[in-house]
This record gives structure tokens, C-alpha cells and sequence, in this order.
């Protein structure tokens, strides 16, 4: 007996996160081929099959763990360290609120597009580098290595979101992981400073980037003017929007003020990001914001 055939609506929403994929992913790994990242931030001494460095011997090394072709150069006997290669867990969070799908100019990305982006970027270089990555969320996908798992990230990231703002969900990612988050954060700090908070005390740390439209930076309001959430959920008219923007202003700067206490409490790191920049740079700052938060 055969399948029913899935209806429009489900149809039609399948077919629109088929087409996002590809392109994504294309420009996705077309910016992270142009970081230069330099040495590795992996690179260390440990376990692992690669040669990383000489070094000379010292008290208390292993007879086994001499280089003796490279001490015959030498006055001195030399060890032949190997990189560490212990892969880490590293997960996603990308804000799949319709908050994000805001633009204030046509030409400037959606904070959600710059999200996305930045996000599967960021997987392109740590999967590269040998790392497992996975998203968290409702929908979290488990930490793994490959280009199977790139597919698996994108297919989930270009999913939508009925509420104008979603919450992190943390709980699942193993002690000493690291997460990068990347959202608006303009909806409740609760869930926010509760999901950091509780992954910090369980050895797990990270990055908060927050992506904004400049004109959320400037508020270029006046007169009558009508304000909308994206999901239509919340509506706001005034007939004096010039008078709004002291307070406005006031609220964004306490928010900002809030993630970087949240971030300096937890020995996270915290950045804002704006559409009008480049991606590369938040791109670049969030892989070493990783290397920086680690122990």
C-alpha cells in the first residue's frame, strides 16, 4: 500500500528548504575559504598521529620518546612531539525567531540571513579542523564530524520558527563542550542568562553573538508611526516616535550591558555584530572567541 502524498502546504514548505540549502551552503563555504586562521587552535602537544614539534629532552621523559636521528644532530637529545587531536564537541545556536527576519535597508541582509550564514561558516572551520559539530535546540542534532554532518546543520538551519524570539536549550550538550549562540537577544534575558549559566557551572564555554540591524542601533523614528513584531503578534502605534527614542535607546544599551555581564560572569565571550559589516569578521572573531573560552 502506498503513501498518501504529502499535502500542498507541507509540500511546498519541503521544496522552499530544499532550495535555501544549496545556496547557503555555497556561500557558507566560499566565506570560510577566505580565513586565514594561521596555526591551528588545536594545535598542542598530546595524543594524536601527526608530528607537530622538536623539542629538547628533559628530566623524566621517556627513553621511547626520543628522537634519536634528530639528537645524532645534536649536542643534545630531542623529543618528537605530536599534535593533539582529540576532537571537541562544539554546538550551534542559531536564533530561528521571526524576529530575525528583519531588515531595515534592501540592501542589507536579513539578521537571520547573516545568522545562518555566520553559523554554517563557522561549522565549515571546525569541521575542517577535525572538531564535531552539532546544533542544539529542540531539534538538536549531535555533535559530529564529516561533511554528512554540514548537510545535517544547513537542512536544520534554514528551518523556520513561529514566535518572534526562541530560547537556547543547552541542557543536552555534554560537560566540557563549547556552544556559540548567535541572536538577536532582544526577546527575554530569563531562558538566556538561565541556559548559559547552568552550561557554564557544568564546565561549558562559549560565545554569545549578537547580530543587529543598524537601524535598531539608531532608532531613525519619528511622527505617527506604526510598530510591528514579525509575526504580527505585537502592535504598537504612536503618534510621537521621537519620543520614544531616549527610552528605546536607554532599554538597547542595558540589554548589551546585560550579555556582556552574563558573558564576564561565566568566562564567556560576548560581540555584536551588525548587517552592514562584513561577515567575515564575525566569522573570525567567533572561531577564536572558541579557542579563548576553552581551558
Amino acid at each position: 500500500m502506498s503513501a498518501a502524498p504529502p499535502s500542498l502546504p507541507l509540500r511546498e514548505s519541503a521544496e522552499a528548504l530544499a532550495a535555501a540549502l544549496p545556496p547557503l551552503l555555497a556561500r557558507a563555504e566560499a566565506l570560510a575559504a577566505t580565513v586565514v586562521l594561521g596555526e591551528h587552535g588545536r594545535r598542542r602537544a598530546g595524543a594524536g598521529d601527526e608530528f607537530w614539534q622538536y623539542r629538547a629532552a628533559m628530566p623524566g621523559d621517556p627513553a621511547r620518546s626520543i628522537d634519536w636521528r634528530r639528537s645524532a644532530r645534536s649536542d643534545s637529545p630531542f623529543v618528537r612531539e605530536r599534535e593533539w587531536q582529540a576532537a571537541q564537541s562544539i554546538a550551534l545556536w542559531v536564533d530561528p525567531g521571526r524576529s530575525m527576519a528583519f531588515s531595515g535597508a534592501a540592501d542589507r541582509p536579513e539578521k537571520g540571513d547573516r545568522a545562518r550564514l555566520v553559523g554554517l561558516s563557522l561549522a565549515v572551520l571546525l569541521l575542517r579542523g577535525g572538531e564535531r559539530v552539532g546544533l542544539a535546540g529542540p531539534e538538536a542534532i549531535a555533535p559530529r564530524a564529516g561533511r554528512n554532518q554540514l548537510m545535517r546543520l544547513g537542512t536544520a538551519l534554514v528551518a523556520g520558527h513561529d514566535d518572534d524570539h526562541a530560547a537556547p536549550e543547552l541542557e543536552l550538550l555534554p560537560q566540557g563542550a563549547r556552544a556559540v549562540l548567535i541572536s538577536d537577544f532582544l526577546g527575554a534575558t530569563e531562558p538566556l542568562e538561565a541556559a548559559v549559566t547552568s552550561a557554564a557551572d557544568r564546565g561549558i564555554s562559549g560565545a554569545v553573538l549578537q547580530v543587529l540591524d543598524p537601524v535598531e542601533e539608531v532608532f531613525p523614528f519619528g511622527g505617527r508611526t506604526v510598530f510591528e513584531s514579525m509575526s504580527g503578534a505585537l502592535r504598537f502605534e504612536t503618534r510621537q516616535a521621537d519620543n520614544l527614542r531616549t527610552r528605546y535607546l536607554a532599554r538597547l544599551a542595558e540589554r548589551k550591558a546585560a550579555l556582556e555581564r552574563l558573558a564576564r560572569r561565566t568566562g564567556w565571550q560576548y560581540e555584536c555584530h551588525h548587517t552592514d559589516a562584513a561577515a567575515l569578521t564575525p566569522l573570525v572573531w567567533a572561531y577564536h572567541a572558541l579557542e579563548r573560552g576553552r581551558a
